[in-house]
């Protein structure tokens, strides 16, 4: 099975796991960073296939057991690579919407050629012509009558002063009434002959008009109709051996019609070929080559969990079937290793543990908040007044009271609260200290994910030092403060990864590096005005696990 790669590494001394991994939150296994190196090894003998994942791709491997009960792997990429879909050494789609005979192809053509049409349309002559014809009128009837309105103004104004000086005549009123009952029908004469001519110049637009609107209509429906059939097509396999189109999975997971691109993410490629070809999948990992897109955190060589908006729902369905480890996300973290730093009749501050949400999120699991409600307090007038990422550890300060509590919000967005983090990052930054200023927004496609957005981010400024440096796995990783001068969602993790920041990510980072036993980033100093009046509070807790 030429597909199906065997390793060219001794592997007898490598264990294989005992479950399949969680492919959502994961550290990849030796066998899986074996083959991933292996995949980039053959892409170097194309120079075409190299140069074209240079531009930034993602790759993915699954490591899979054959009826002899051997290992191997299988390698996969999403989207095309090298505009293609069909490469030699990688699985193949699992639909081939590329192919030129196809019915996708077709009808992908008569869009293409409806689109030509609606653009020939606006860009003839005719249309620009009579469009022009209608904005000129306009124009010119907008100033006329503008004009008129400002002469009946002062006409008015004249007339007024007039009556206020008490002189008129009989015979004069009259004529100052016919005045202005001539003028306003004069305007009435002139706007109706302006929209006559008006009439006149739309009349010749309509058809053009028309005719677009209907070609627009008739590709929208074109489009979904195609879509829909293209989605019909990629029938899904699962562990347990039953199939589901993708229409079916996202309709019965979250009741949409599934996004573009479904289906051709690499780890759905790989299981649907293991599947069909009578391999049991044992781990998966997937992992980025090149560049990095406009804004994303991708890093050359960092292994990434699934996307969420495509991949959730059908790896949903295609892990059924499989002895698949627990997403620790969504697991969480160990509550009862909080410890208690600052505790008063107004507040109480706790160090909180890696894994653990600082209040109840959509999956459930407990949190600080219910923790300190439930088990230490016993009592629902408790507040957690800011947040910290479920992965990151340290200094969390709630409120025994909605007035204190509101009295900390105010502190917090008026940015009065000092902070200070410290992380160990997977590098050196070139810079020992410095600022970091990157707008960040919501990656709305890859939830939780933020990224670095110049048009629509909010402003994020983090200030930061090298501390010192550690050694792991024979390389130099930073020790360094961070201080957020702002405070937005995963704002230290974007700032560490990306490219124009220190390009160093947090090491353990699942989202912007590569996951690890736990995030290394912990809250370690706070300090604030005391919410009742009792002065400045100033906190340190540098009990960090960072264990490698």
């Amino acid at each position: 099975m030429s597909l199906l790669h065997r390793f060219k590494s001794d592997i007898s001394v490598v264990e294989a796991p005992q479950r399949f991994n969680n492919p959502f939150y994961y550290s990849p296994h030796p066998l899986c960073m074996m083959a991933a190196g292996e995949v980039r090894d053959m892409l170097s003998l194309d120079s075409a296939l190299a140069a074209d994942a240079a531009r930034g791709k993602m790759f993915g491997v699954l490591v899979v057991r054959d009826a002899s009960g051997s290992l191997g792997y299988l390698a996969a990429f999403s989207g095309l690579l090298a505009g293609s879909n069909n490469v030699a050494g990688f699985v193949p789609p699992v639909f081939d919407l590329q192919s030129p005979g196809g019915y996708f192809k077709q009808e992908e053509s008569g869009i293409t050629a409806l689109n030509k049409r609606i653009k020939d349309t606006e860009c003839s002559e005719g249309y620009i012509a009579a469009v022009a014809a209608v904005a000129d009128v306009k124009r010119a009837m907008e100033q006329q009558l503008a004009a008129m309105r400002e002469d009946m103004r002062l006409d008015k104004q004249r007339r007024s002063e007039l009556r206020a000086a008490g002189n008129l005549s009989a015979a004069d009123e009259a004529a100052l009434v016919r005045e202005s009952q001539y003028q306003k029908a004069e305007l009435k004469r002139t706007t109706a002959r302006w929209l006559q001519q008006l009439a006149g110049c739309e009349a010749a637009v309509a058809p053009f008009k028309a005719s677009i609107a209907a070609m627009k209509e008739e590709r929208k429906r074109r489009s979904a109709a195609l879509q829909r059939w293209l989605f019909e097509q990629f029938k899904m396999l699962n562990g347990s051996g039953s199939e589901k189109s993708l229409l079916d999975i996202f309709a019965q997971h979250s009741g949409i019609i599934p996004p573009g691109g479904a289906g051709e993410c690499a780890a759905p490629k790989l299981l649907q070929y293991a599947y069909l070809n009578s391999l049991t999948p044992i781990a998966v990992a997937e992992f980025w080559i090149g560049a990095s897109p406009a804004g994303e955190v991708r890093r050359d060589g960092c292994f990434y969990g699934a996307c969420k908006s495509k991949c959730e729902p059908i790896l949903g369905f295609m892990l059924q079937g499989l002895d698949v480890d627990e997403n620790a996300l969504e697991k969480g973290g160990d509550i009862s290793s909080i410890n208690i730093i600052f505790e008063d009749e107004h507040i109480v501050v706790v160090d909180k543990p890696s894994g653990v949400l600082s209040v109840p999120g959509i999956m459930g699991g407990m949190s600080v908040q219910q923790w300190l409600r439930d088990c230490y307090l016993h009592s629902n007038e408790l507040f957690v007044a800011h947040r910290l990422d479920m992965a990151t550890s340290g200094l969390l300060v709630a409120a025994k009271s909605m007035e204190v509590y509101k009295e900390l919000q105010r502190s917090f967005a008026g940015r009065e609260v000092k902070k200070l983090y410290t992380a160990i990052l997977d590098g050196v930054p070139v810079k020992s200290e410095g600022t970091i200023e990157l707008p960040l927004a919501p990656d709305y496609d890859n939830r939780p994910r933020q990224k670095v957005d110049t048009v629509n981010g909010k402003p994020v400024v983090t200030r930061y030092k090298v501390i010192g440096t550690v050694e792991r796995n024979g390389r130099q990783c930073a020790v360094v403060h961070f201080e957020p001068v702002t405070g937005r969602t995963h704002q230290l993790r974007v700032h560490a990864a990306h490219k124009d920041g220190l390009d160093c990510p947090i090491l353990g980072d699942s989202l912007y590096g590569t996951a690890g036993e736990r995030l290394m980033l912990h809250a370690s100093r706070i300090s604030f005005v005391h919410p009742a009046g009792k002065g400045v509070i100033a906190l340190e807790c540098n009990n960090i696990s960072f264990e490698f």
